[in-house]
C-alpha cells in the first residue's frame, strides 16, 4: 500500500501556497490601486485644504477616476471595500468641484435663482465606480450608510466645506482603516475650536447630529459614543453628565466655504 502519511503532511502547506498565489495578486492590485490618489492628496492637501487648480491639472487625477470604475467591489474585503467607497466619495467630491470651476463654496453648485436644485451638488449623476453611476447622494445613503453601518465613516468624508472634517493627505487603505478613522474621529473631536463642552452644554458639527442615528438608536447613546474623544477640562463640574450621554446638544454653525488652499493672499 502507497504511504499517505507524507500525502496528508504536505497537502495543507501546498493548500495555503496555492491560496498564497490565488490572493496576493489581488491584494497587490488593491494596495496600488489608491496610490495615484494618495501621491496626489499628500502633494496637494495642507491641514485639510485642497489646491483643486493642481488636481485639475493632474491627469492622474482622471486616470485615477476612470480606474474607480473597473473595480467590482463585492469582491474586496469588507475594510477594502469601504476604504475603496470613502476615496471614490472624496475623489468625486474633488472632481465635483473642478467640473464646475467652483472656488466659493459647493452650495453654489447647480443653484437656479439662489436654490439649489434637487439637493444641488449632492444629486449630480457623476460618480462612475464599480460599473454604476451614482450621485454623491446615493452614494452616501445607499452604499456608504446602508452596506457598512460604520458610524466613523462621517469623520472620513468631506463634503469640500470648512466646516467638514479635515481631508486627509493621504488615501483610506483597508490595511489602515481603522486607525485612520479613529484618527479623523478625533481630529475632529478633540478639537476645541472644532468641538467644545462646557458646563454641561456639547457644541459639535451639525452633520454629526443629523446622521447621530448612525451611532446609536439615542440621542443619549450618540453623546456616550462621542464623548471618549472630547478635550474636558480638569476641572469641568458637568464632566460625568457627558460621559453618562447627559449633555445638552448643540449644533455649531457650519461653514461651507470651501477648503480651497489661499494662494497670493485670495481663496
Amino acid at each position: 500500500m502507497p504511504d499517505t502519511t507524507r500525502i496528508r503532511r504536505v497537502s495543507p502547506i501546498l493548500l495555503a501556497l496555492a491560496a498564497m498565489v490565488v490572493l496576493c495578486p489581488p491584494l497587490r492590485a488593491q494596495a496600488a490601486l489608491h496610490e495615484p490618489f494618495d501621491r496626489l492628496l499628500r502633494a496637494h492637501v495642507r491641514d485639510g485644504l485642497v489646491d483643486y487648480d493642481a488636481f485639475a491639472k493632474a491627469p492622474e487625477f482622471a486616470r485615477y477616476l476612470a480606474s474607480l470604475d473597473t473595480v467590482r467591489p463585492a469582491t474586496l474585503s469588507e475594510d477594502d471595500r469601504l476604504a475603496y467607497w470613502i476615496n471614490v466619495y472624496n475623489a468625486y467630491t474633488i472632481q465635483l468641484i473642478i467640473s464646475h470651476g467652483e472656488r466659493t463654496s459647493i452650495r453654489h453648485i447647480n443653484r437656479t435663482l439662489g436654490f439649489l436644485q434637487l439637493k444641488g451638488p449632492w444629486n449630480e449623476r457623476l460618480v462612475r465606480a464599480g460599473g454604476q453611476i451614482y450621485s454623491l447622494d446615493q452614494l452616501l445613503h445607499r452604499v456608504l450608510r446602508k452596506e457598512f453601518r460604520e458610524p466613523r465613516v462621517h469623520f472620513a468624508l468631506v463634503p469640500a466645506a470648512k466646516g467638514a472634517p479635515p481631508l486627509r493627505s493621504e488615501a483610506y487603505t483597508g490595511a489602515r482603516l481603522v486607525e485612520q478613522l479613529e484618527d479623523q474621529a478625533r481630529r475632529l473631536l478633540s478639537d476645541t475650536t472644532r468641538t467644545w463642552y462646557r458646563n454641561g452644554v456639547l457644541g459639535v458639527n451639525p452633520l454629526l447630529i443629523a446622521y447621530e442615528r448612525d451611532f446609536g438608536s439615542t440621542r443619549r447613546e450618540w453623546v456616550q459614543y462621542v464623548a471618549p474623544y472630547i478635550t474636558l477640562r480638569p476641572t469641568e463640574p458637568q464632566k460625568q453628565r457627558l460621559l453618562d450621554g447627559k449633555a445638552i446638544v448643540q449644533p455649531r454653525t457650519y461653514d461651507w466655504s470651501l477648503n480651497i488652499q489661499k494662494r497670493h493672499g485670495v481663496s
